[in-house]
Order: C-alpha cells, then sequence, then structure tokens
C-alpha cells in the first residue's frame, strides 16, 4: 500500500485483526468515538491514515522504533544516497512479493 493512499477498508482490517474499536484506534492515538467516525466515512487526517497503515497494515511496532533508527535513517539517505535508493527499490521489491 503506497503511503497517504485512501484506505477504504478500515472496519474489515480491524475485524480482521479480532480487535474492538478500543483497541484498535488506542494502538494509533485515536479515541474509539473518532476511530468509529472514521469507520462510518468521515474524512481521515493524512497523519492518521499513515499511523493506521504503518500500525496495522504493516504491523510495524513504533515502540520498537527510536530516535536514533530515525537519526541512522536520515544519514544514509543524505549520505550515501545511492545506497539508500538501491535498498529503498530492494524492500520494494520484497514488499510487492508479500
Amino acid at each position: 500500500m503506497k503511503s497517504f493512499a485512501k484506505i477504504d477498508n478500515i472496519r474489515e482490517i480491524r475485524k480482521k485483526l479480532g480487535l474492538n474499536q478500543i483497541d484498535f484506534w488506542g494502538q494509533i492515538g485515536v479515541t474509539q468515538s473518532g476511530g468509529s467516525r472514521y469507520e462510518s466515512g468521515r474524512n481521515m487526517p493524512k497523519p492518521v491514515r499513515e499511523l493506521l497503515r504503518l500500525v496495522h497494515v504493516e504491523r510495524i511496532n513504533l515502540a520498537n522504533v527510536n530516535q536514533n533508527d530515525m537519526t541512522v535513517l536520515a544519514l544514509l539517505k543524505e549520505k550515501h544516497a545511492d545506497l539508500y535508493a538501491d535498498l529503498k527499490k530492494e524492500a520494494k521489491a520484497i514488499n510487492k512479493k508479500k
């Protein structure tokens, strides 16, 4: 799934994961009532949509991502742009196979 792409099947994703609204939305800092509105079709802000994609679609545990990870990523992108681009292409190819 492309970053910031519209997610049409939020309720279906939540149900496949076997989570109630409190647990599903709480993992990304959204209240149950806010999540219910998004599931009913209310427009979801891009940052919330991206968090939903990372946590519930890509299955990334945000607790394991720390500032050092982000710094290494920024340094790799800045100082070794060619390697960064190659790794990004490779990751995209791997994710397409899944």
